[in-house]
Formats: C-alpha cells, structure tokens, sequence
C-alpha cells in the first residue's frame, strides 16, 4: 500500500507518517517547509523520516497546480491523506491570501489529483473552528455551521463542501475529519500549550485570552493518529446515511469529529502544565480576541460506531509526555 501524505513534516503529519511506516505502508510525503513557525522544527521532523527506506519526500506547495498533476500522474497512490494547510485562526486576521492559496487552491489541487488518477479514498483535515460561535454542545457534525467567526474557520467549511461535491459528481470516497485542539510532543510552536510550557519554563507571562474563562476539547495527538489510520482503512459508501437528502445519499463522503470528549477549562490546562512543569505561570489576563470561540466540545458518537474508536488520553498524561519531549528537545533543565 502507498499512501500520500501532504503536510508531511508538520506535526499531524509526521505522526501519521510514522505510524504507517511502522506498519509496513510505503509513505510519499509532501511538504512546501513554509515560514509559519520555526522551519527547523519541520526538518527535524523530516530527519526521522528520511532515515527509513520506506519514505519519500518531495518538497512540493499544494497551489502548484503543475507540480501536483505532475505528482498525482507520476505516482499510483491507493490512499491519500491531506494535512497540509494554512493552519491559525489569528494568523488569518493578518494573512488571509495565504489561507486561500493553500486551503482552497491547493486543495481543489488535491481534489483534482485524486479523481485523475483513481485515488481509493482521499482524508482530509477539518477542524472544531467550523462550529464557530455554537453554543449546542457537545458539537455534532449534524450542526449547523454556516457561521463561522474567522477565515481559517471558513477554508476549512469550504474544504468539506469542496470534497463533497467531488464525491458527488466523480464518486471519490472522500473523508473529513475535524481536528479538536490537537497537542502534544512535536507539536506547533504556535499553539498556546507549546507558548505556555515555553514561557513558564523561561520564567516569563502568559497571556490568558478571555480571562481564562474558555473551555477546550484537548486532543493527544496518538490520538488523533488512531483516528485517522482507522478512518483511511474504511473508505465510506454511498447511501451510507439513510437521513440526508437524495444528492448525499448517492455520495461516497463522510465527515467525523475527533476530539477527547472531556472539554477543559482554559485555567485548569494551565494548572496541568505548571504541575508538569513544577512552576507557577505569571497570568497576564486579556479579553476575548477575534476569531476565538469561548468552547469545542467534540460528540464523537459517529467516530465511535462506525470505527470502533475514541480518543481518551488524559491531557494531564499527554501535557507530561510534552513537557518531557520539550526539555529534551531544547536541551531545558
């Protein structure tokens, strides 16, 4: 089996990467090494995964419209994984072109590339920030999300609206999966746990948006890889929801929430990095920012039904094995 992954040296990416290799599955990698967040954190990834033979990488952006025809014509990929993207919600406040050109543009590339060249089943990453403002919880993927409060939040609705109508129009068994505030070692510099381990550790202030008064759906990235290898196994079916209307009956396309179930209090998830840590943050309380949403609380019902499966990490256990990777990577006393 050869499976495409785009994204490959970031952190969802890298994961999955090497699970499938140590499962004996030839892994293709793909990867634009983007300035987002620190660049060689990526090639650290990337070093782990070059040195198995079973892996191949090629540095390639998502809205190269010749590279990815050129990818998907020169290769016979039986499943492929899509995990690049312009990730941030803040970020897209201040660069919204960059979410266009790789979360619309190249994924409408990726789109093209699978139903091109016969593509068994293409999984694509969505995520929690689709729900917006909700305020039914836990969030279920039979909500309502036509109101989303930040661009990133909308290129991701668009992706599975996009992978919708490919499965509809070209039969492409499609699958989406949205992500629920993923952590955990080699994880995104951007995110705020790997901010707030950074600063506690350095003796430095937290900022702590909404006065602390938000709660997440934090999700160990083993995970969240669990997930995604089982979903990539289970290609959907048409008719496979009895309840939709005549058009999505006939489409091959599904959409599953993965996250902990377990929402946290922004203010307890700060206590559990100064317990891992063994010291106290200094607070710096802020309001609300653009773009943030006070919870995400994942019903993961379907995810369980249909693959057996739910995350169920403690974060407590998951913040600890981040801390002990952090230490060791940045060499931390």
């Amino acid at each position: 089996m050869q499976v495409l992954i785009t994204g490959v040296a970031g952190f969802i990416g890298y994961h999955l990467a090497q699970r499938l290799l140590k499962e004996g599955i030839t892994v293709y990698g793909i990867d634009n090494l983007n300035d987002y967040y620190d660049v060689q954190l990526k090639h650290d990834r990337l070093a782990q995964l070059k040195s198995q033979p079973t892996f191949t990488f090629q540095f390639l952006d998502l809205s190269d419209k010749e590279g990815m025809s050129q990818l998907f014509k020169s290769h016979s990929f039986d499943c492929a994984i899509n995990l690049a993207a312009q990730a941030g919600v803040r970020y897209s406040l201040i660069n919204p072109m960059a979410y266009v050109d790789s979360n619309l543009t190249g994924f409408v590339n990726v789109l093209e590339g699978c139903r091109h060249s016969g593509i068994k089943h293409l999984v694509y990453a969505s995520s929690s920030s689709v729900y917006g403002a909700n305020t039914k919880i836990p969030f279920s993927t039979s909500d309502n999300v036509d109101h989303p409060v930040s661009l990133y939040a909308a290129s991701k609705k668009a992706n599975e609206l996009m992978a919708f109508t490919y499965s509809h129009l070209y039969n492409l068994p499609t699958t989406g999966l949205r992500f629920f505030t993923v952590y955990g070692p080699w994880g995104r510099p951007d995110m705020a746990y790997f901010k707030f381990v950074k600063a506690i550790e350095s003796g430095q202030p937290i900022d702590v948006y909404n006065f602390g008064n938000m709660q997440r759906d934090f999700t160990y990235i083993d995970d969240i890889v669990e997930g995604l290898v089982r979903v990539m196994h289970r290609p959907p079916a048409a008719l496979a929801d009895l309840n939709s209307s005549e058009v999505a009956k006939k489409a091959p396309y599904k959409l599953y929430n993965i996250g902990n179930n377990q929402p946290m209090s922004l203010l307890r998830f700060i206590e559990v990095i100064e317990q891992a840590l063994g010291k106290e943050a200094k607070k710096n309380l802020q309001p609300m920012q653009p773009g943030d949403v006070p919870i995400t609380y994942a019903d993961v019902e379907d995810l369980m039904h249909d693959v057996g499966f739910k995350p169920d990490t403690p974060v407590e256990l998951g913040i600890t094995r981040f801390v002990d990777w952090y230490r060791t990577y940045y060499n931390a006393d």
